[in-house]
């Protein structure tokens, strides 16, 4: 139904559409602000996934690899986010940013988006740690390989998939993100759900049903690649 209304000649949106126009498609590309918040949501979803795997994925290896103490408590930490009402965590995430004086900045958005993509990134790397034959691990230490080149040589190409996934969820994630973004975006650094919001809070042209479509094709694009990486089914698990 949203592709249909994207198409209609009417200025509001609705259904049966009237006729057939790429008018809002035109408008939308013409759009400054969708552009702004477009570009704005890649870069922090570009540097939300960078970094969300510089994290992720030494925590999984530590969890699945290596017992420790307080185990149980560090993976209940990094996956507690998941737990917590994103409104409440935008807020807390608010308290914490807004003395650092980050709050409407490319950081200030990049950290808060790192609370809800990192716990992702672990899951999806600590499946795959778990699911892959150890042996290879096993036997390139018996030839005296040390820890660090194992891992990179062996336990890193092996998990690939896994590790693909996890940053492929943490862009999307982060490039979705509203109800955080609106606690800590500013006006040089707004996000386009924050942006969408703001449009619809006035407007109910087809356009919203454009820009949907054309982020409903750029979601699926991304599910086509983790299904090709390491497979859905294995991934949500």
């Amino acid at each position: 139904m949203v592709v249909v209304i994207s198409f209609d000649t009417q200025s509001t949106m609705s259904f049966p559409p009237q006729g057939f126009t790429f008018q809002w498609y035109e408008r939308l590309a013409q759009n400054a602000e969708f552009i702004q918040g477009f570009q704005v949501s890649a870069v922090v979803g570009a540097g939300v996934a960078l970094l969300a795997l510089l994290i992720g994925v030494p925590v999984a290896v530590a969890l699945t690899r290596h017992d420790f103490r307080f185990r149980e408590a560090m993976s209940g930490f990094f996956l507690s986010p998941l737990m917590v009402p994103a409104i409440v965590l935008g807020l807390a995430l608010l308290l914490v940013l807004a003395p650092l004086k980050i709050t409407g900045t490319y950081g200030g958005l990049i950290v808060a988006h790192l609370a809800i993509t990192v716990p992702y990134v672990v899951r999806t790397t600590s499946m795959s740690l778990m699911t892959m034959n150890r042996s290879c691990e096993e036997a390139a230490r018996t030839l005296g390989a040390s820890p660090w080149r194992t891992f990179t040589r062996v336990t890193l190409p092996l998990i690939a998939p896994g590790v693909l996934a996890g940053g492929v969820i943490a862009f999307l994630i982060s490039f979705d993100e509203a109800v955080i973004s609106l606690f800590v975006v500013g006006p040089q650094a707004t996000t386009l759900p924050v942006e969408i919001f703001h449009y619809v809070e006035s407007r109910t042209d087809p356009q919203i049903a454009a820009l949907s479509v054309v982020l409903i094709a750029i979601s699926v694009l991304f599910m086509v690649i983790i299904e090709r990486a390491a497979g859905l089914k294995k991934v949500l698990r």
